[in-house]
């Protein structure tokens, strides 16, 4: 049989953005796909915590979460990567000189700061994140935690280019939009949990198939060889893209799965 691996991103990819639904037509191909003898990955940028929940309602063999920070087979969590301590609280106080806020993400929660934020965007976020559960009970002001990445936001009082020189070293960072910057620790990214899981079940990349529809897919879009593309996306992905599909809501994962002989 040709095994193959695949890779799915979460949100506008198996999750409407308009909906906040994961249509029944992917839930059935996901199902399918492993019942032909294919691996099934969520690969998201979100952390742990909040991958749960799309993991209870597809069937799937692990998660890769936090852009390639930490990655579950099964229910257990095979690897985990912490930013340090003291680097961490680097960051902490840097996001606040350079007057930008952020939520910090780790596999058991999200840390918002205590006092509440000057920006309406974080405090929309922070609601959010309340309501799915993912809010840790500490803040960031606590010192009894670790984080995996994080997430800045910026309005017009910030300094975002002074705060950005304080970590290109040693963080990727993704724009993705609206002054909202993704920052992954450098070594982690979507592309290296692919290869993580490749390596554990002894595939090549010609085995791997990925689908995404944002900036923060990018590095598995220029990884992989097979790069199915949602049919609403941001353009910087189309220059790597092998298919095109249709948008979430009109079944897209579904009918790229079986327009490419997969199921």
């Amino acid at each position: 049989m040709d095994r193959k691996a695949l890779f799915f991103d979460i949100d506008g990819t198996l999750l409407s953005e308009e909906t906040r639904q994961i249509p029944q037509s992917a839930k059935d191909a996901l199902k399918e796909a492993r019942k032909r003898g294919h691996l099934v990955f969520i690969n998201s940028g979100r952390s742990y915590i909040m991958v749960k929940p799309i993991m209870e309602e597809v069937e799937c063999d692990g998660c890769l979460c936090g852009c390639g920070t930490c990655i579950v087979i099964g229910d257990e969590i095979v690897y985990s990567y912490h930013i340090p301590h003291e680097r961490g609280n680097e960051i902490k106080r840097s996001l606040l000189a350079h007057e930008m806020d952020g939520t910090l993400e780790g596999s058991e929660g999200c840390y918002f700061r205590r006092e509440h934020s000057w920006m309406p965007f974080m405090e929309k976020l922070r609601r959010s994140i309340a309501k799915q559960g993912a809010m840790s009970s500490y803040f960031w002001e606590d010192d009894c935690y670790e984080y995996d990445k994080f997430c800045a936001v910026a309005d017009e009082s910030s300094d975002k280019e002074g705060f950005f020189e304080t970590i290109r070293d040693d963080f990727t960072i993704i724009d993705r939009g609206n002054n909202f910057y993704e920052c992954v620790p450098k070594g982690h990214s979507k592309a290296t949990a692919i290869q993580w899981v490749l390596d554990r079940y002894g595939l090549s990349l010609d085995d791997a198939w990925v689908f995404g529809d944002s900036t923060n897919d990018l590095p598995m879009f220029e990884f992989a060889r097979h790069a199915v593309l949602m049919g609403k996306h941001d353009a910087e992905l189309e220059p790597y893209a092998t298919f095109v599909t249709k948008t979430v809501e009109e079944d897209g994962i579904a009918w790229a799965m079986k327009e490419l002989g997969i199921i």
